[in-house]
């Protein structure tokens, strides 16, 4: 059994988290972390476990992390990572150039995987809208996503995820032709815009739009249940914790280059 630790274990994700963790085969949850300032510190949890913080976790007690905390909570949890020498799956949206920058020198040490989105349906999406991207090079591309009304980052993770897919079809860096969220309804000709929707309980839905004159394409993936999001995260961690160091994308557990080329 591979012993899980679940950093943000008291949040939406956490909980799910850990309940899947529990029902599954091969993986087990052993630690359920929470911030120092919680208030569910030191409580137990519904499945027997009580709610730690990383720094009280020993060598042994878990064999892989997975983070589904706040971006400010990352330089304590790769340094944990790094001082249990485990993998690590982040999880978190909203991270900035240098937090991206501390997970590349983290990965030299340990095997750390970025998802901005766990769902195996998401990681399928990016590698269409690439291709999609790279055979209609004159569409123009708009990104709508919808999730709940607490959600704080805005496009979402996931939104900017596929809009580098978008932009890497076109051998093109996003940060050089995003038109960021849409406002003013004018666009750039070959921009990528962002249209973001904060609704009620909407758990997460993205659409990328293509469209040229006659004709438009839509790439779409919708969640009802966040255990899709749980499941994978635990995918994830299964395979990362037998990699060796380095950073991982969700498409590298996927292995998707070698399909297309497999399939092409």
């Amino acid at each position: 059994m591979i012993k899980i630790g679940v950093i943000g274990a008291s949040g939406r994700m956490g909980q799910s988290l850990l309940m899947a963790a529990e029902a599954h085969a091969q993986m087990t949850p052993a630690a359920a972390l929470v911030s120092a300032d919680s208030v569910r510190l030191g409580q137990p949890t519904s499945g027997g476990l009580t709610f730690m913080h990383t720094d009280d976790l020993i060598a042994g007690q878990i064999d892989v992390l997975v983070d589904f905390s706040l971006p400010e909570a990352l330089v304590t949890n790769l340094a944990t990572a790094q001082r249990l020498q485990v993998p690590i799956v982040v999880c978190t949206t909203g991270l900035t150039s240098a937090q991206q920058e501390l997970m590349e020198q983290a990965a030299a040490e340990i095997p750390v995987l970025y998802a901005a989105n766990t769902s195996v349906g998401v990681t399928l999406l990016q590698q269409l809208v690439q291709l999609a991207s790279f055979a209609l090079p004159d569409a123009d591309i708009e990104i709508i996503e919808a999730h709940h009304q607490h959600k704080r980052d805005a496009p979402s993770g996931t939104a900017l995820v596929l809009g580098e897919s978008a932009a890497a079809g076109r051998k093109q860096e996003l940060a050089n032709v995003t038109a960021g969220i849409r406002g003013d309804g004018q666009r750039r000709p070959g921009s990528i815009g962002f249209a973001s929707i904060r609704a009620a309980d909407i758990v997460g839905e993205h659409c990328v739009l293509m469209a040229q004159t006659g004709e438009r394409l839509e790439l779409s993936h919708k969640v009802s249940d966040r255990r899709v999001f749980a499941t994978g995260a635990l995918q994830a961690a299964r395979w990362l914790s037998d990699q060796p160091a380095g950073r991982y994308r969700m498409a590298d557990m996927l292995d998707l280059k070698q399909a297309l080329k497999d399939i092409l």
